[in-house]
């Protein structure tokens, strides 16, 4: 009789616990309920206001600002924005101005990628094109994340392509003309500071004492064109561990490259190769400069190949210069979309080359394409194309022995070619 008497109290006990529970979580939903409830302040920022002073600005025939101005703030010229507005207009419903339940117009698409562009160019709050543009802080936003993925989607294929046989074959004939036969370019890394990574990741990303960090590996030639863009890997990893992990090599190793034969000092060579620093391997595929050069010789190889090799550290430099989101600190917590704004610089950026190219200092190869001096190499068109030359194996990638009878030949090269000048 006691233990049944004692369960029905335990019983009892509970049932007024539960009750007491479901009282208290009642009133509190209640008390919710009456509350007054926290609403986003509606702004009337009156957008069309917005439109009209862009337009009067920099697209009516007689402007406000001058197309100098307008190149210097948007960082391209008016008519390659133009064509940037109306192919994202003509795909993405997210550019193309339609009516609010209201019926009053929504926001232009020269509003929305102006927005994109100057949060690019200048690397400011998003927040900051409110005033000018007339469009809140997540419409912005918006904007910039719409931007960067319609840019990657029409213009990647084009503008980060394989080099066609053409280009393959003018990157060949610059860099003979530079005194590097078969030279493809110059291959470095550069460090884009992520301020917001999260917390669990920052061991990962953080170098020493340093700030977390995302790693650009890529290939650049004297005209400041990107070839060849790797963006990912934490910072943490040196050039050699990112070289590991990056795709650069990938085509050659499948089969997919093409071949060329060249010769540099009366000896033949299938390899085309980069340009680095000390850092890189001594591969077939890659040619340091000489850190202490003794002979008249390897001083002048040295002098050249330091110079020459400045071309992808010229190119990360006009790169931040005129993104100025990839100079300062990152503040996006997705490192999806982080990537996807790196990479739409790097498009943008070789469309402003395309587009500037004839107003840049160039190598003259003219002697080459109108047959007046022979090449010393030349491009085969069988297999698809890309920065680099087929290799039967890995082995003959990593040929040290190859490497050095190459970087000999080179020096010899360069001094039959610019020893006179000095």
């Amino acid at each position: 009789m006691s233990s049944s008497s004692s369960s029905d109290e335990v019983d009892e006990i509970c049932d007024e616990i539960c009750d007491e529970y479901l009282e208290e979580t009642y009133n509190d939903i209640v008390e919710a309920q009456s509350r007054p409830q926290r609403r986003r302040a509606y702004v009337e920022r009156n957008r069309e206001t917005g439109q009209d002073r862009l337009w009067n600005d920099y697209f009516i025939e007689d402007a406000t600002f001058s197309s100098q101005l307008f190149r210097r703030r948007f960082r391209m010229n008016k008519e390659l924005f133009l064509r940037l507005v109306h192919g994202l207009s003509e795909r993405f419903p997210c550019f193309q101005q339609r009516r609010d339940a209201t019926g009053r117009w929504g926001l232009t698409a020269l509003q929305k990628c102006t927005a994109a562009i100057r949060l690019l160019a200048y690397g400011t709050a998003a927040d900051t094109v409110d005033e000018y543009l007339r469009l809140g802080e997540t419409t912005a936003l918006s904007c910039l994340h719409n931007f960067t993925d319609g840019i990657i989607q029409l213009f990647e294929n084009e503008y980060l392509r394989r080099p066609t046989p053409e280009d393959l074959q003018r990157l060949l004939d610059i860099g003979e003309a530079r005194g590097f036969p078969v030279m493809v370019g110059s291959i470095d890394c550069m460090h884009w500071e992520w301020k917001n990574c999260p917390t669990a990741w920052k061991g990962q990303y953080t170098r020493g004492s340093g700030k977390p960090t995302i790693v650009l590996e890529a290939v650049a030639l004297q005209d400041l064109w990107i070839w060849h863009a790797f963006f990912g890997p934490p910072g943490t990893l040196n050039d050699i561990n990112v070289l590991d992990r990056s795709p650069v090599f990938d085509d050659i190793l499948q089969g997919q490259a093409p071949r060329a034969k060249y010769v540099v000092n009366g000896h033949m060579y299938k390899l085309v190769y980069y340009l680095t620093d000390g850092i890189y391997p001594k591969w077939s595929t890659f040619i340091q400069s000489i850190t202490l050069p003794q002979s008249p010789q390897q001083q002048l190889f040295a002098k050249v190949q330091e110079a020459t090799r400045k071309d992808v550290e010229r190119t990360f430099g006009v790169l931040q210069a005129r993104f100025a989101i990839v100079r300062n600190p990152v503040k996006t917590l997705e490192k999806e979309k982080i990537g996807k704004i790196m990479r739409a610089c790097i498009i943008l950026h070789n469309m402003i080359v395309e587009d500037e190219r004839d107003g840049y200092s160039r190598i003259d190869i003219s002697e080459f394409e109108e047959g007046d001096v022979p090449r010393c190499s030349e491009v085969e068109t069988e297999r698809p194309t890309n920065l680099n030359n087929i290799f039967p194996s890995r082995n003959d990638l990593r040929d040290r022995q190859m490497h050095e009878q190459l970087k000999n030949d080179l020096i010899q090269n360069i001094w039959n070619k610019f020893g006179d000048e000095d």
